[in-house]
């Protein structure tokens, strides 16, 4: 079974996106699979990660296609770009980056990546008369990948795959943009064709397949995951109560009643203030260090960037506590970051903030690996943080997860396999 995947994330593309098809690319040849990657040349990654390189096989075949990006032209007028590329909007933007954002949201439909359809159609056009492919997957967002793999099906008649790590219009940002009413419908209208056209859809969780089965019933759940460890390096626990974040944290998911409840806490218990440390590895909005200064935190602060893969999960594996919030938007109960399952992985307790009935909620709750608490509720949080605080004085801050197996990145793969096979 020979598939195309089409992706436009993919090493050195660094940050949670690269992740789910690097892992199923991994894993598919046990099951006999043969995949072969379309990518972009030359992308303009927010973010990269070298050391994910070592991750590819030699014997994956890999193809590679030139893009241009809108986001060039703002590199070559000294813009930086960076930040809004990782999910960062400025919260202050100026009147050029509002006449932007206007621009990007109304005239790169679906995404910027709209000018890499053409020229991909034709690249695996190509390939396609010259190789045998099975099956065709498309993985977005960006979800121009999907229009690409929309062409060829109507071209060639190959079964094809659509999956999506986000959702389209329901994605949390997406309330957000500048959008006219006809680039809104445009949006829709795109949604539909490529959920209805697609052989099978392939979403990351059950909220969204709920959404999506308005356009199609061929809808299957295959969740994010996690891998093995790349090294059996030991990693010793930190001394401190650590509450270790990992990932992007803006503005839509920052805490700030989580802070208000530590600088409480810190203010009037000079031991928890003295133990207390909040790691922080990703990227970190403005906002997110504004609020945690507004509550007395900085001096407990401890923001380490960006690191690559390994280096962060060293740092979850050593916390004491693993911080998870969900954006507060309306699409929150859909939100299922793929660092849960990273976080399953390390087996350090949870502290999670989002919807109480949403499916990070019931993952949590499934794998008995943390507590989640509503985005308002001050108290519950007060609770869970003071009882992982006793546990941590007491030395048996501890979690006994369980049913964790069926999120390993080969199980994943397999499920994907089977899918494609009823597709035969």
């Amino acid at each position: 079974m020979k598939v195309l995947i089409i992706t436009y994330y993919w090493p050195p593309s660094g940050g949670s996106g690269v992740q789910r098809w690097l892992k199923f690319v991994k894993y598919l040849p046990d099951f006999g699979v043969t995949p072969v990657v379309y990518t972009v040349d030359d992308p303009n990654y927010a973010m990269t990660d070298q050391s994910l390189k070592g991750e590819i096989s030699e014997k994956v075949k890999v193809i590679k296609g030139k893009i241009w990006e809108p986001q060039q032209v703002l590199s070559w007028m000294g813009k930086k770009t960076n930040k809004t590329s990782a999910g960062f909007l400025n919260a202050e933007p100026s009147l050029f980056d509002k006449f932007m954002r206007f621009v990007r949201a109304n005239y790169f439909i679906p995404d910027s990546r709209k000018f890499w359809i053409k020229p991909s159609v034709k690249i695996l056009s190509d390939y396609i008369k010259n190789n045998q492919i099975d099956f065709l997957i498309s993985t977005g967002p960006p979800h121009s990948t999907h229009l690409i793999a929309l062409e060829l099906k109507e071209k060639f008649g190959l079964k094809w795959v659509a999956d999506f790590r986000d959702p389209w219009t329901g994605i949390d940002y997406f309330h957000n943009l500048p959008l006219t009413e006809g680039s809104k419908n445009k949006h829709i209208e795109l949604e539909k064709k490529v959920l209805g056209s697609a052989d099978q859809v392939i979403v990351v969780g059950e909220t969204m397949k709920r959404e999506f089965l308005k356009y199609t019933d061929r809808i299957k759940v295959i969740s994010n995951g996690y891998d093995s460890y790349e090294s059996d390096q030991e990693i010793s626990m930190d001394k401190s109560f650590t509450i270790t974040y990992a990932g992007l944290m803006n503005s839509d998911r920052n805490p700030q009643i989580l802070w208000k409840v530590l600088g409480a806490l810190a203010s009037a218990d000079e031991n928890f203030k003295r133990d207390l440390k909040l790691i922080f590895v990703g990227s970190c909005s403005d906002e997110v260090l504004v609020s945690i200064d507004e509550f007395g935190l900085s001096g407990n602060l401890n923001d380490k960037g960006y690191c690559d893969h390994q280096e962060v999960t060293n740092f979850q594996r050593a916390a004491q506590v693993l911080l998870l919030t969900v954006n507060n938007v309306p699409s929150a109960k859909g939100i299922v970051t793929g660092k849960v399952f990273e976080y399953l992985q390390a087996k350090r307790p949870i502290l999670a903030i989002g919807p109480v009935d949403g499916d990070l909620a019931k993952i949590i709750q499934e794998t008995n690996s943390g507590r989640i608490v509503d985005f308002s509720d001050e108290s519950g949080i007060l609770e869970v943080v003071q009882d992982y605080y006793k546990a941590f004085k007491k030395g048996h801050l501890e979690v006994e997860s369980t049913g964790i197996d069926k999120y390993h990145r080969k199980s994943l793969a397999k499920e994907l396999f089977e899918t494609l096979k009823e597709l035969e």
